[in-house]
C-alpha cells in the first residue's frame, strides 16, 4: 500500500509531521518545483533561487535517509505548472492508497490541499505543523474574548509554556521585556560582524542559471548569492550568530547603517521559514548562551521575543483573522506603490539605502522594513495590498502567514489596529536618530518646508492630519495631535502644504 507524502518548499524539515511513523518502504515523497508558487507574486530571483536549491538539496538528504523521492523539476517539459496538477501526475505514476500531508503555511495553499480529497478520491490525512509552538487552534482558545490582541501577553504565556528565560514562576531577570534597553543607535566605527555565507555548490550553481534564464524580469540581483541551502549550512549560520552576533543584538537591534546591511542581526529568518532551523531548538541555544554568561539578557530576550513572541503571535493572526485580512485597508490608502520601491532609485538617502540592499540582498532587517520601507509607504497613504504584494516579493524570508500581519497590521495599520496600538509613523527625527543615513542625503532632516526639507518631516504631518477622522481618538497619538493643534495656522498650511507638492511630484 503505497502512500504518497507532499512535502512543500517552506517544510524542509527531516522532522516533518507528515513523514512521521511512516514506513519509507510504504511511501513516496513528493516534492515539486513549479510555475504557480514562482510567480503568483514577482518573487525575487534570490528568493526563488534559495526555495529551488534548498528544496533540491533536502530531496537528496531525504534519500540519504532512506525515503524515495519523486522530485518535480521546474524545467521538466512535463510539468503542470500548479501542486494540484503535480499531485494528479503523481498519482497516476504511483497509484497511492492514500495521501499524508502536513497543513500549509498560507490559505491560498491549504485551500488546494483541503480539495484534494474530493478531487483525486483518495482519504487525504493532513497532519498539524507542530514545527511552530502554538497551533491555530491554541490561539484561536487565548484570542477568544478579548478586546485587544496585544503580543506582550501572548508572549508571556509563551515563555511560561516554553519555560524559556523563566526563574521559576517569573520571568529572568525580574522584567518579562527588555525593550527599552534594545535602541540604542551604532556607530560605524565599531566592528561589525559577518554572518555566515556560502558560495554556491553545483546544485545551487544550476539553479542559479535557471532562475536568470527564466526569471530575468523579476526584481533583485542573484550574482551576490550566498544563502545557506542545507541543514548543516543553516546550523553553521546559527552557530556563527551566537558566538559573533547575538552578545551585542539586543543593544543594537533597532539601529541603521549606510552599507552595512547586517549589522548584529541574525540573518537566520529565511532557513526558519523554509524548515531548515528549528525555532525552539535555536531559542534553546541562545538561553544556553545567556546561561553560560556570554550574552546579556537584554539581547537573549529580545531575540527569543522575536522568535517565539512575534513570530508565533503573527501566525495565529493569519489563520485567526482569515483569508479577508489581506484586503483589509482602515485608513482608505489608495496611492500606487512608488516605481523606486523596484529600482532604488530615489534621491531619499534612507530609502535608497533600504531598497538597494533589498534588490541586491532579498534582505533588510525590520527596522528598515518598518521605519523605513513601510513608514514611508504609510506616510503617503500608498495602497495596503501593493505594499504586501512588494514585501512578500522582494524578501527571501517572505511567506504571506509571516509577511502579511507584519505588513497589513504592523507596517501599514490597515487593519485598524487589530495588530498594532498605533500606527508606526514618523519624521525624519527617527531615521536620524537611529542612523547615519540622514548625513549624506541631498535632503535636510532638520528642515521642515523648503526645496532641501526632509520629505519625512511633512508628510507625517499630512498624514496625522488627513486621518484624524480614525486616528484621531487613539491615545498613543494624543501627544502629537496635541502638538499639531498648538501649531501656528500658517504654520500647518505650510506643512500641508509642502507635502502635498511633494505627493503630486510622486505621482
Amino acid at each position: 500500500m503505497t502512500i504518497l507524502v507532499p512535502v512543500l518548499g517552506d517544510q524542509l524539515s527531516a522532522g516533518l509531521s507528515a513523514l512521521r511513523g511512516v514506513d519509507p518502504a510504504d511511501a513516496v515523497i513528493l516534492m515539486m518545483e513549479v510555475a504557480d508558487e514562482t510567480v503568483y507574486v514577482r518573487h525575487h530571483k534570490a528568493k526563488i533561487a534559495f526555495v529551488l536549491s534548498a528544496m533540491r538539496h533536502h530531496a537528496d538528504a531525504l534519500r540519504e535517509a532512506g525515503w524515495r523521492v519523486d522530485y518535480v523539476r521546474l524545467d521538466d517539459p512535463d510539468n503542470s505548472g500548479s501542486l494540484t496538477g503535480e499531485v494528479a501526475r503523481a498519482i497516476a505514476r504511483h497509484a497511492p492508497a492514500r495521501i499524508i500531508v502536513t497543513h500549509a503555511g498560507e490559505w491560498r495553499v491549504q485551500a488546494m490541499i483541503d480539495a484534494w480529497e474530493t478531487l483525486f478520491g483518495l482519504s487525504v490525512e493532513i497532519r498539524g505543523d507542530d514545527r511552530f509552538i502554538c497551533s491555530p487552534a491554541a490561539f484561536a482558545r487565548w484570542a477568544d474574548g478579548r478586546k485587544q490582541l496585544r503580543m506582550e501577553y501572548f508572549y508571556r504565556d509563551m515563555r511560561r509554556q516554553t519555560g524559556l528565560l523563566m526563574d521559576g514562576d517569573a520571568p529572568e531577570g525580574g522584567q518579562w521585556n527588555y525593550d527599552h534597553d534594545n535602541r540604542k543607535p551604532a556607530s560605524a566605527d565599531l566592528f561589525v560582524p559577518v554572518p555566515h555565507a556560502e558560495a554556491p555548490d553545483s546544485v545551487t550553481a544550476e539553479v542559479l542559471a535557471l532562475v536568470a534564464a527564466r526569471f530575468a524580469d523579476h526584481p533583485g540581483r542573484i550574482d551576490r548569492f550566498a544563502f545557506a541551502v542545507t541543514r548543516t549550512g543553516a546550523l553553521a549560520a546559527q552557530a556563527r550568530f551566537l558566538a559573533d552576533a547575538l552578545p551585542r543584538f539586543g543593544d543594537y537591534q533597532d539601529a541603521m547603517l549606510a552599507g552595512r546591511p547586517y549589522l548584529w542581526h541574525a540573518v537566520l529568518s529565511p532557513y526558519l521559514n523554509a524548515g531548515l532551523l528549528d525555532p525552539l531548538e535555536l531559542c534553546r541555544a541562545v538561553e544556553a548562551e545567556y546561561r553560560a554568561g556570554r550574552v546579556p539578557l537584554n539581547a537573549a530576550e529580545g531575540f527569543i521575543r522575536q522568535v517565539i513572541g512575534w513570530r508565533e503571535y503573527v501566525r495565529g493572526i493569519y489563520w485567526w483573522a482569515g483569508p479577508d485580512y489581506a484586503q483589509r485597508n482602515a485608513l482608505g490608502a489608495t496611492r500606487p506603490l512608488p516605481a523606486f520601491y523596484w529600482t532604488g532609485r530615489t534621491d531619499m538617502r534612507c530609502l535608497a539605502e533600504a531598497v538597494g540592499q533589498t534588490l541586491d540582498l532579498a534582505y533588510a532587517h525590520h527596522i528598515q522594513r518598518l521605519m523605513i520601507t513601510g513608514n514611508f509607504a504609510l506616510l503617503i497613504g500608498a495602497d495596503p495590498v501593493a505594499v504586501h504584494e512588494w514585501y512578500l516579493a522582494v524578501y527571501a524570508d517572505a511567506y504571506e502567514w509571516v509577511e502579511l500581519p507584519n505588513t497589513l497590521g504592523m507596517s501599514q495599520f490597515a487593519d485598524g489596529g487589530l495588530l498594532a496600538s498605533k500606527p508606526y509613523a514618523a519624521s525624519g527625527a527617527y531615521i536620524d536618530r537611529m542612523s547615519d543615513y540622514c548625513g549624506g542625503c541631498r535632503y535636510k532632516v532638520a528642515a521642515k518646508t523648503g526645496p532641501d526639507a526632509c520629505p519625512f518631516n511633512s508628510l507625517y504631518w499630512h498624514f496625522l492630519d488627513r486621518n484624524r477622522p480614525v486616528l484621531g481618538g487613539n491615545p498613543r497619538l494624543a501627544m502629537p495631535y496635541r502638538s499639531w493643534d498648538r501649531m501656528a495656522p500658517d504654520r500647518q498650511r505650510g506643512l500641508i502644504a509642502q507635502a502635498e507638492s511633494f505627493l503630486a511630484k510622486l505621482d
